[in-house]
């Protein structure tokens, strides 16, 4: 064990006589842990933060919308047919027994005013479970219910980015009177903020009414009944699928869709856009890192070339400690430690380089970032294993240099 530590003091020592080449030298292996540490950090913030934004769309959620149309040729965009009907939801409901909850909607883009603001915003005519399937609370009020429904009666639940807009900072939109379309609407609730869906969608402009309110009153329709969204909540994720392939076969029976013929609906998985969009990130955070990666690469190289002019500059050295009864062996380790102990404080140097980097890109760009132990760990021995591995051949050369030779080396 003495032996050991008067090695460590020995090659500190002699890294300590060259402080800026030594620096120099753990250059690369700064940049490539710090690197490292930085890429993994935005890929998993990244990743948490599509998480989130899937997950305040509801749990394990299937969106039906509507299909394309085809007039004198010309294909339509996807949700342009009025293929889907309340009808078509209750039915789902009563006989898609692995559905836990349903919910329809009716969209449309307003114009809402209040007092002297105005601010244009989607108006979604709902049923009073569209909330709860959503995991959507209040912040403030009530929600409207069976009854405001059924009576198609004009009350209005305001997202948080309308409330910002149409009421002074402060003031309560509890019982005040908007109007929707030149309809005056009593705001009877006010919706927690959600935020941006991962498409860039704001999803607190919005103002919920009863669906029947919206139908008859504001957004109007050709067809009674007809929906813009059908959505669909299973209680487990695993039972996506199986509510996916009863809702297409239901669908298909009521649309009387022959085999063979495209689907006057599309079904969404919500869970299988993010499992996309978190793969997609995966793919680009092991791009950086691979690239981040050469830097350490770099910096092995580097470790070696200066220990193999170390080895040059010290062979006088090495020949008179070989003289005096130094082993093969004790030569070998102390050019070794001096290789690990340029990567390890170089590594060590890495992750304070990279958390900093990591604090201040989440503050400028205000990019999400989420620091990993497990990689900084990771990188950390890496670069240790990178000084051993580069750090072997000069010290092995080191270590079988001939005595006479190199007492006799100018």
């Amino acid at each position: 064990m003495s032996l050991l530590w008067m090695t460590v003091v020995t090659a500190l020592r002699a890294l300590r006589r060259n402080v800026l080449r030594s620096t120099l030298t753990m250059l690369g292996v700064i940049i490539g842990v710090a690197a490292v540490l930085t890429m993994v950090s935005i890929g998993r913030g990244a990743n948490a933060a599509v998480q989130r934004q899937i997950q305040s769309l509801g749990n394990n959620l299937l969106m039906i919308i509507p299909g394309t149309t085809t007039a004198n040729g010309v294909h339509s965009g996807s949700g342009a047919a009025m293929s889907l009907t309340m009808a078509d939801a209750t039915a789902i409901a009563k006989e898609c027994p692995a559905v836990a909850d349903i919910a329809w909607a009716k969209r449309q883009v307003v114009q809402v005013v209040y007092g002297n603001q105005n601010w244009a915003t989607a108006a979604h005519g709902v049923p009073p479970s569209y909330l709860s399937l959503r995991e959507w609370p209040l912040s403030a009020g009530r929600s409207f219910d069976q009854r405001d429904d059924a009576g198609a009666n004009a009350v209005a639940v305001l997202g948080q980015t309308v409330v910002d807009q149409l009421f002074e900072p402060g003031e309560d939109p509890i019982g005040a009177t908007i109007r929707v379309k030149n309809v005056p609407f009593t705001v009877i609730g006010v919706l927690v903020r959600k935020g941006q869906t991962a498409w860039g969608q704001d999803q607190d402009d919005v103002v919920l009414m009863p669906f029947l309110t919206a139908e008859r009153r504001v957004l109007g329709t050709k067809i009674l009944g007809t929906v813009d969204m059908i959505v669909v909540s299973t209680t487990t994720a695993d039972a996506l699928p199986q509510v996916e392939e009863q809702v297409r076969r239901l669908l298909h029976e009521r649309h009387r869709i022959p085999p063979g013929q495209d689907d006057d609906f599309t079904v969404r998985d919500l869970n299988e856009i993010a499992e996309a969009s978190k793969k997609a990130r995966e793919v680009m955070t092991n791009l950086l890192l691979s690239v981040a990666s050469v830097s350490l690469l770099v910096g092995g190289i580097g470790i070696m070339n200066i220990m193999l002019v170390s080895v040059t500059e010290r062979t006088r050295e090495i020949g008179v400690r070989l003289a005096v009864g130094a082993r093969t062996g004790h030569i070998l380790l102390q050019f070794l430690v001096e290789a690990t102990a340029l990567s390890l404080v170089g590594g060590a140097a890495g992750l304070l380089l990279g958390i900093a980097a990591t604090r201040l890109i989440a503050y400028l760009a205000a990019w999400p970032t989420l620091l990993s132990v497990p990689a900084a760990a990771g990188a950390f021995l890496v670069a240790g294993a990178v000084g051993i591995f580069f750090g072997f051949y000069p010290a092995r050369r080191a270590a079988q240099l001939d005595p006479i030779a190199a007492l006799r080396y100018e």
